[in-house]
Parts: C-alpha cells; sequence; structure tokens
C-alpha cells in the first residue's frame, strides 16, 4: 500500500490532534511493545508513535523496522515522532481514528 501526497497530507491531518499510544525506548522493539503496537493500529489505525532512544539515524531505522514489521504505512517523521497507518478490514467506529474525524 503505497500513499499519494493528497492521501498524507489528509493523514497528517487527522494525525495532528493525536497524541502518542506508542513509545520506544532504550531497550527497542521489545515482543511486548510489538504487541502492543499490533492491538494499537488495529483499533486505531492510524497512530503516532515516540521514539525516545538513539540519534536520528537509529530513530529512523527504528521507524522503517516497525513499518516493516508491522504491515504499516509511514505517513510523517518529525524528529522523535512518526505516524504510522494500517487499515483494518473491520475498523470499529467509536476507537478508529479515521472514522472518528
Amino acid at each position: 500500500m503505497t500513499l499519494t501526497a493528497a492521501q498524507k497530507k489528509q493523514y497528517r491531518a487527522i494525525a495532528h490532534n493525536l497524541n502518542p499510544i506508542i513509545i520506544v525506548g532504550d531497550k527497542g522493539l521489545t515482543e511486548p511493545l510489538m504487541e502492543e503496537l499490533d492491538r494499537a493500529l488495529n483499533d486505531h489505525e492510524l497512530i503516532k508513535i515516540k521514539i525516545a532512544a538513539g540519534d536520528r539515524d537509529d530513530r529512523a531505522k527504528l521507524i522503517e523496522e516497525i513499518s516493516d514489521k508491522s504491515d504499516a504505512e509511514l505517513v510523517q517523521s518529525i524528529g522523535k515522532v512518526a505516524v504510522i497507518l494500517r487499515k483494518n478490514k473491520k475498523p470499529n467506529p467509536k476507537l478508529s481514528n479515521l472514522l472518528r474525524r
């Protein structure tokens, strides 16, 4: 799934008011963190992640690894915060950030 520039712009606008749900610390991508990330993407579809460890290159590698392992699409990455998207086939309208606008 590749996002167009217009889609990215729309998702960035939706994500603007969101707070980071997942915070990646010094331990990196642990199994419990990946399980929580999977749950958050299933529930919310569009989420913010804060990478609180490493320098710029380490954060870029972690964001890429997170996107690959979770089958999510990177929408935006600014500093220590990344916005990722994985659409759910049957989203919950009460939880999905895409449907609750």
